[in-house]
């Protein structure tokens, strides 16, 4: 390992990680307010409140987020409706494109994440919640929600982790992340051992912190539950 090498470029992967940093953070938050209807939908008894949620989940749970990734980015620029629309401007810059891809893909998992998370809140507190007057948006509101997150709250850290690190896919668009960073500079140097190893680490760290903070999360949670809170 070249000290100077990592000295030189070291920068610039640093800006290439703020970049996956926002793209991460766009599309997870993003996704988790989509995914709170299309999660309650999905947890419905009524079979046609079911029925859009399952095939917007089906689609995008079924198919590879790179070929979403070129759908979104190549295959939108195929009509003209769209390169001639106001929504243009947006749809040829690859940070938004890679960021609705990724909102669009993780919606699909944290509702079904949440749909678990709903389902397995004990019966009994929600009959105790109903039977205290509560009607079913409040319930569902201060209950059910509230205790979902808690069950839920794993599932989504892993599922936040991925998206770390599926957004090295979003480099295929030209988008200047971590691993497109890396690839330009393995393009002028030809060093792409060290060029990927620190690379590499830098996602290491990233999920490491990731990890910790939703283990802190959960602890709080644990302990806020606990108190009665």
């Amino acid at each position: 390992m070249s000290w100077e090498f990592v000295l030189k470029w070291l920068p610039k992967l640093l800006h290439g990680a703020t970049v996956t940093l926002e793209l991460v953070a766009v599309a997870v938050i993003a996704g988790l307010i989509l995914a709170i209807p299309l999660g309650i939908a999905r947890a419905s008894r009524n079979a046609y409140v079911r029925a859009l949620p399952y095939a917007y989940i089906f689609f995008f749970r079924g198919t590879p987020l790179l070929v979403q990734l070129f759908l979104v980015y190549y295959g939108l620029a195929q009509f003209d409706v769209v390169t001639k629309g106001p929504l243009w401007p947006y749809l040829r810059d690859p940070f938004f494109c890679a960021a609705l891809t990724m909102t669009l893909h993780t919606t699909a998992y944290i509702a079904e994440i949440l749909r678990g998370a709903i389902q397995a809140v004990p019966p009994g507190e929600i009959e105790a919640a109903r039977a205290l007057g509560m009607s079913r948006g409040k319930a569902l509101l201060y209950i059910i929600l509230p205790r979902a997150a808690r069950i839920g709250l794993p599932a989504y850290s892993n599922e936040v982790i991925l998206m770390l690190k599926a957004s090295a896919l979003a480099s295929t668009v030209t988008l200047l992340d971590i691993t497109g960073m890396a690839r330009t500079i393995n393009a002028r140097t030809y060093m792409p051992e060290q060029t990927f190893l620190i690379a590499g680490l830098i996602y290491l760290v990233m999920s490491f912190v990731l990890v910790q903070g939703f283990k802190l999360l959960e602890r709080y949670l644990r302990v806020d539950a606990s108190q009665g809170r």
